[in-house]
């Protein structure tokens, strides 16, 4: 039952796969330097890295904005969540899973009396601001300098155009491999408390129960980019400003640093060493600080050059997720709870519930750990077959298209 009750949180993961984890490659993709295939391909791998790597930098913080108690509860949490990103999705507005998964913990809260943590909350906040605004900043300063690089090379324009591409899918990668590490606190950190598996042992290296958690997770936001992001790379590429290679680079580059600046634990202590305040670890969208890089360059290159429309239709979106998705969790525990008499959580503070016994129990079941175990090799090697199977694809597409190239020539001739 309780493995059923995941899938709410893998279809968040699939929703922020087609939404968030989408604009990694957004702007390259829009600006047909890298194609939409190749650019998923290499989202997915490295998506998947950073969240099992790296995972649990922003998971804390998330948690201690609301501790889901039950797993009835991490499931509406994370239905409602991903309902919201899907129905955004599918009008083409680029909103934030963070938005959603705040909005529904915040829902959670109210419906069992649970206080929110104000800090916790300023926090998260303060990043849907900054966020944009440091990739806007970082945009201008990559931009300038790969100008004044471009003006004072000497470099052919077709070698040029060749190191951007390369350029593109190294930055990508970066950046997949930084929001997997950042995000993935959004598809399964409600599940946390629920599920302590025993270590996976795969030989080479071993998966604790986090991590477990977050294999199957981002394994969730891979299927998203694959399956259903092609529109919105589309109109974050594009729509909002017509992108050159250059832009293009830059803004993939922005992103990814500003999403590892809030993912790295290493960073963070380095920065408070130097006497600064750390840097708070929080999940942050993908898809804001990408539209801030945009923007950036936008401003940059003078205001006329950028959609306000489409902003507008993006802002809307901004203040309606958290607002939705909040207001649908709400009325959801209430349904599963009262319907279908699902233990959703309880009031915390103060109160000592014996359900708290049957929670640990569930916890401890030697039948989810032997599932995973089994489920989580498996996934591995469907995924690990794809990727090769794509790569000798491409190699034969490749020779083909030389092939063709050669004989066009020769009856040219």
């Amino acid at each position: 039952m309780i493995i059923l009750f995941l899938v709410s949180g893998l279809f968040l993961g699939w929703s922020l796969g087609a939404n968030d984890a989408a604009n990694v490659f957004g702007s390259a993709v829009g600006s047909k330097m890298v194609t939409f295939r190749k650019a998923a391909i290499i989202a997915s791998v490295f998506v998947i890295l950073g969240a099992v790597i790296q995972g649990s930098g922003a998971s804390d913080t998330l948690g201690k904005l609301g501790s889901v108690n039950a797993i009835g509860g991490s499931f509406t949490v994370a239905l409602a969540a991903g309902i919201t990103v899907y129905l955004m999705t599918k009008f083409a507005l680029p909103v934030s899973t963070t938005q959603a998964i705040v909005g529904a913990i915040i829902g959670w809260n109210l419906f069992t009396g649970n206080p929110t943590d104000s800090r916790a909350l300023t926090q998260i906040v303060s990043t849907w601001v900054s966020g944009p605004l440091l990739g806007a900043v970082f945009a201008i300063v990559l931009y300038i300098i790969l100008k004044t690089i471009k003006k004072n090379s000497s470099i052919h324009l077709v070698r040029f155009e060749s190191y951007i591409r390369t350029g593109l899918v190294i930055a990508g990668a970066f950046g997949a491999y930084s929001l997997g590490a950042n995000n993935i606190a959004n598809v399964v950190g409600v599940f946390i408390p629920a599920f302590h598996l025993k270590p996976l042992d795969l030989g080479i290296f071993t998966l604790s129960s986090h991590q477990q958690l977050f294999l199957l997770g981002s394994m969730a936001i891979a299927a998203g980019i694959l399956t259903y992001s092609n529109r919105v790379m589309e109109k974050v590429g594009n729509n909002i400003m017509q992108l050159s290679s250059e832009a293009a680079l830059v803004v993939v580059l922005a992103q990814a640093l500003v999403l590892f600046i809030f993912s790295s634990t290493g960073f963070s202590s380095f920065v408070e060493r130097t006497g600064l305040p750390p840097v708070p670890m929080v999940p942050v969208s993908g898809t804001q600080v990408a539209i801030g890089s945009i923007m950036g360059i936008g401003l940059y290159k003078g205001a006329g050059n950028i959609n306000f429309r489409i902003l507008g239709e993006i802002a809307v979106g901004w203040v309606l997720t958290p607002l939705f998705s909040g207001v649908l969790t709400f009325f959801s525990l209430f349904f599963v709870k009262n319907i279908f008499g699902i233990d959703t959580g309880w009031k915390t503070e103060g109160t000592v519930d014996p359900a708290i016994q049957n929670i640990q129990a569930v916890q401890t079941d030697p039948r989810i750990s032997e599932i995973m175990h089994y489920l989580l090799p498996g996934l591995l090697i469907a995924g690990m077959a794809a990727v090769i199977l794509y790569y000798f694809l491409e190699r034969k597409k490749k020779k083909e298209f030389r092939k063709s190239e050669e004989r066009f020539w020769r009856n040219l001739k």
